[in-house]
């Protein structure tokens, strides 16, 4: 998987998902979440997409990268939260 695909629909999932957890960060840790979301949803959902291999590459890359860009950012709120 080329990182320059990797890093782009990384940034879009990390900012979208964002921006529906109502996460209240800058874009670019924003955009950090969502590559490494990425990284660990692409990691974690392989035998998925494999199932789905009738689907596009980036179609399945993105579902992976907002599914590990959420995960991401509910560990964000549960370690960083400011109530403690």
């Amino acid at each position: 998987m080329p990182i320059l695909l990797t890093i782009i629909v990384g940034a879009a999932a990390g900012m979208l998902v964002a921006y529906l957890l109502k996460l209240k960060v800058s874009p670019f840790v924003a955009i950090a979440i969502g590559v490494i979301g990425t990284i660990l949803g692409m990691i974690s959902l392989r035998g998925l997409m494999v199932l789905m291999a009738g689907a596009s590459t980036v179609a399945s890359l993105f579902v992976a990268a907002l599914f590990g860009s959420a995960v991401l950012i509910i560990l964000y709120r549960v370690l960083f939260r400011k109530d403690k």
